[in-house]
This record gives structure tokens, sequence and C-alpha cells, in this order.
């Protein structure tokens, strides 16, 4: 990693987390029975009976996690001291023997290899890493052998652009290509580039580039690896502008890995932007989507510091994942106990979460130490299979409060579904069946405990702990519910501040009303209903970014919801939340009071 340093978050960042930043910089759905913003068409796998690489997310093992951690003994040598070759290989033994028959496969090895324990760099001849002779005294190729050895794959590192200290003056030759060298392969003004400005950025439009490139790629495929996670990334990572702006060099990655016909999985990290995500998509087979989730303190993460940021980023990135590439939501380190940082119920959510959004499934605790609650996290066949199956990632049915449900449709017909309680309290969780789109009666199944809890009518409700959680499978044996249709640009309504009619080409009816920001509201006048009662009201909305409204029926109190993001302000989807109404005509109001409000598309009220 020389990952994501986490200066750039929604949060303060620790003195710890802020240290190490610069440390490494100086050295370096109701109206239908099938909602339409989960019900889409399953992906179908792969003809080719030969799994192609990121067909289904990864699973396996990462080394930043433990040598990023203050945890007592895990780097008694110094910072990022546990990174050796030794500790690789008992990872890989562990691996071999407790997590390989249930799909992990992966041993990543992370920032440092290239580097000594005072963070000074190893390079060959032609400017490319080579490992540091006390970390791995056998060299990468002969780790990566003992890798395959145990029927697992070999993952390796790398920052994306030229290292400073590789430059060499602009001397160095290129491996090769004839006539080039480095500085024949950057930007003359030695712009900077990676999100640490560690590196300096190359010009892919000198042919010369690409030859380095090229190079590193021949390189590590000689050396036997499977896996390359290219970090520092942007646009992303906390930086912007042209020269942090690495489209090119990923897609020359992707070109220089195809040129070695060797199948190596492309991974990019870390906090991406999603304006790119067609980029990332085309040219790579899986990005990170948000901040480390270590926290850089004496345990290997923390649920503030930044598991729970997880159930804000996700939604965004939802539609975007699929076979040939993967939202990557970091490390699951749940396996641990006191080391992990976490309480049971943390851990389970955290490990739900990562399932159910089909995020790769890479642990960073110390396999040789696995407690039986941990042991049985990382084990959970059903689990394992909701984040390896052909469904599309889950997002949530319902707004992103502190009690939240997530949901995904089978292509059997079934749904995934989990609830989760983020509060800090313990508090009841209801999944309504009317939010996936049909009433009556389903049967669910518990995933975590492998039990068939039975048959339950309309809904299911578990009381969770803080932070807890509970994974289903719901399969209906109702019918599809129907539901009235309100459209938020009909004259009917009323609109009130700055809040305006707009195009909208991905809105049901091509319109949406937006500019619902400091006091702008959109009131539905004439929302019957034969009787009175709680609606799940299904809400079509478009927000670029999360945001919250203040939702009322006929003049009562407001409940305020926040909205997830839908990823841009092009993209539509929805949420159900509880109103109550009247027999007969009501007003149903959007109000953005002093902040800000998604824009919306319409509402659908169930007929009954």
């Amino acid at each position: 990693m020389l990952q994501s340093r986490r200066p750039f978050r929604t949060r303060p960042a620790s003195p710890r987390t802020l240290r190490a930043a610069f440390v490494l910089a100086l050295t370096a759905g109701i109206a239908t029975a099938v909602p339409t913003a989960h019900a889409g068409p399953a992906q179908a796998p792969p003809a080719n009976p030969a799994p192609a690489v990121a067909a289904k997310p990864y699973m396996g093992w990462s080394s930043w996690s433990m040598q990023s951690s203050k945890y007592p003994g895990l780097n008694p040598d110094g910072d990022y001291s546990y990174l050796t070759e030794a500790n690789v290989l008992k990872q890989t033994d562990a691996l071999a023997a407790r997590l390989k028959q249930y799909g992990y496969q992966y041993v990543n090895i992370d920032a440092g290899w290239w580097r000594d324990n005072a963070w000074k760099p190893e390079f060959d001849d032609h400017a490319r890493q080579q490992a540091d002779p006390h970390r791995f005294p056998d060299g990468m190729k002969a780790v990566a052998d003992r890798i395959h050895a145990k029927g697992l794959k070999a993952g390796i590192y790398l920052p994306v652009g030229l290292e400073k200290e590789a430059y060499g003056g602009g001397r160095i030759p290129i491996k090769d290509a004839p006539g080039c060298t480095t500085a024949d392969i950057v930007h003359g003004d030695l712009r900077t580039t990676n999100g640490w400005d560690s590196a300096y950025k190359l010009d892919l439009s000198r042919p010369c580039a690409q030859k380095y490139v090229d190079s590193q790629a021949r390189l590590l495929a000689d050396w036997g690896y499977d896996f390359l996670k290219l970090d520092g990334v942007g646009p992303g990572s906390g930086k912007s502008g042209d020269q942090y702006d690495n489209v090119a060099d990923v897609a020359a990655w992707q070109k220089a890995i195809a040129a070695t016909g060797r199948p190596i999985h492309l991974e990019i990290s870390w906090s991406l932007d999603i304006g790119h995500a067609a980029d990332w998509k085309k040219y790579s087979g899986g990005w990170r989507i948000d901040t480390d989730v270590e926290c850089y303190c004496n345990t290997l993460v923390s649920w503030e510091n930044s598991v729970d940021d997880r159930w804000d980023d996700a939604p965004a990135w939802s539609r975007h994942a699929g076979p040939g590439g993967w939202n990557d939501l970091d490390s699951l380190d749940v396996g641990n106990g006191a080391m992990d940082g976490l309480t049971k119920a943390e851990r389970q959510s955290y490990a739900t979460l990562w399932a159910i959004a089909k995020s790769p499934l890479y642990t960073g605790d110390d396999l040789t130490r696995l407690d039986s609650y941990g042991l049985s996290l990382l084990t959970n066949r059903e689990v394992i299979a909701v984040d390896q199956s052909a469904a599309p990632p889950a997002r949530p049915v319902t707004p992103a409060d502190a009690q939240q449900v997530w949901a995904a449709r089978n292509p059997d017909g079934s749904y995934t579904v989990a609830l989760f309680n983020l509060a800090d309290a313990p508090a009841a969780v209801t999944a309504h069946w009317a939010s996936l789109g049909f009433s009556g009666r389903a049967a669910v199944r518990d995933l975590w405990n492998h039990e068939n809890l039975g048959t339950y009518k309309d809904k299911v409700t578990e009381a969770l702990p803080a932070h807890g959680s509970r994974l289903f499978t719901v399969t209906p044996h109702g019918r599809a519910l129907t539901a009235t249709a309100y459209e938020a640009e009909s004259p009917a309504n009323t609109l009130s501040g700055n809040a305006s009619v707009a195009d909208c080409s991905a809105c049901s009816g091509a319109h949406k009303v937006g500019n619902l920001y400091l006091g702008g509201s959109l009131r539905f006048n004439d929302v019957v209903v034969d009787r009175a009662g709680t609606y799940l009201v299904k809400v079509a909305y478009v927000s670029g970014d999360a945001r919250s409204a203040a939702v009322s029926a006929n003049g009562n109190g407001a409940t305020t919801h926040k909205f997830p993001s839908t990823g841009d302000w092009g993209t539509v989807e929805t949420v159900s939340a509880p109103i109550t109404l009247k027999a007969g005509a009501n007003t149903i109001t959007f109000d953005s009071g002093s902040g800000y409000a998604p824009d919306i598309d319409r509402i659908d009220v169930p007929t009954s």
C-alpha cells in the first residue's frame, strides 16, 4: 500500500494517522413485483469454463493491515517492519491450511517490499523496483514460487508513476527499449503524481513511457505474479487535476499485462473518482472506492475509522460492479478478535456488508491466530456464496438512516436481505416485503446461522445490538405489490422556494423536481388511499451525493431521512420510507430545510 494514508476523510484524522501520512509522503421498489433499483437482469457467468480474471470478486490475504498497525509485537523493528519473506510465507502456509478450501487463494504482498526498514528503496539497472535483500532475501520470484507450491496465487504492489528515487538524473536506460532513458518517460517539468506525490508522472504520449510500463509488467510476469495492486491512482486518492489523472497509466498497465501473456489481475487503489468509473471498468479488474479501512492505531481497524464509512460510500458504486470488475471495500479484518479492534456484532456487520456489496474478500488478519468466531465469519459458505454469486451487489432499499435494509434480487427470484443497526445503541430493524416489491408471505433463511426461520407475513423484524446485523435469504410466496405512481413534475403539485422542474432522461416522466435546497420543497397533492394506515412509499430520486430531506404527510410532524448517493446526477435509484396517511386525499411533502435535498423523480404509493 503506500496506501491511502488517510489525510482526506470526512472526519478529522487522528494524529497517528496524519503522522503515518507525513512519514510516507516524505520518504516516498413498491409499484411492481421487481423494484427497478434492485431487480436488473443477473449477469450471466462467462461461457468459458476456465474462470477469467475477475470473473468473481477475488479472495485472499493482504499484508498491509498488519504491517501498518501499532498493535504490540506486529512491527518490532519499526513501522512497517512486519513485511518480510518469513512472515509472508507463514501466512501463505496458514491460508493454504485454513482458508484455501473456502475459496481464498491470493497472497498479496503490499507496499515496502523493495524498501528497507528506513524506507530506502532498491531498484535494478532499469529503474524497476527490486526486493529489499533484508526483507526478501530469496527474492520475489522465489516467494511467488513458494506461494504457487501451495496451490495459491501470488500478488504484488507498485505505486503509479516513476518513483523519484528511480529517476537517476534521467540517465537510467529502459529495459528492451534502445535509446530510451528515464528522461524520456516522464514530463520535462518533472511534475509529480500519485496520492503522495512520491513519483514523477509518466508522459504516455511518449513511446518510451509505454516501454517502461511494459518492462515492469514483464518483470512481474517473469517472477510469476498473478495480481498487481497499482496504488495512489487518480483522479481520486484525495487529488485532482491533470497531473493526478492516471487513467492513461492504468490503460498502459492493462496493455502491458496483456502483452506478457500472463493473466495478471490488475487492482487499482485508492478512493477512486466515481466520475471515471467507466475507465476503471475498462482497464482494470477492481477498484478501491474508499480510503483505507485501517485505523493506523493499536488495532488493525476501528469501527469509526473507517469501517462505518462504507455504508455511506458503497451505494453510489453498486451499479458499476459485475464480472470483470468489482468495487473493492478494502481489507476484511474480522478474524483476530482483540487485534481487530471491533465487537463481535461489528465484525459480523463488517463481513455482511462486504459480502452483499460483492467486494473482494481479502483479510489482513494474522491467519496463524484466528479466533473461533473470526474463523466462523471468514469460512461461512452461505455468506461467501452471496459474495461470489451471479446476483448484482445489494444496495439500500430504505433511507440511509441509523437502521437500514439492503437487498439484491437473486437469479432464482429470491432476495438477499441484510438488516443493519448502525446506531450506538440496540434497536429493532424491519425489512418490509413491500420494499422488495411484493406482499404476503415469504420464507426466511438466516445465512450466518444456517437456519430456516419459517414463513413471515409482510415483513421480518429483528432486535439488533449496536452496530449489529442479520443476513437473510427471503423467498417470496406472496403476490406482486400494486401501487399508484405520482410524478414529481405534475402541475397538481406545489413547489416552494427554489424548487423547479428539470429535464431528466433517466426519470420516469423525463422530468424531475430539483433545486430543493435552503428551504425549497415539493408537495405532492391529492395522494389518495382507501384506508388509513402507514404505507411504505417508494421514492425515486437522483442525487450525486448523499442528501437528506424532511418527509411529512398532511402537515404533520416530519421525519428526516438520508437518501444514499445514486453516484451521479443522471442516475435514478429508489428507497422506501414509511408514511402515515389518512383515508382519502393526502399531501406528502419533501422539504430541504436548511440543507440540500435530493432531486425527486416520483413516488409510488401502495394501493393497500
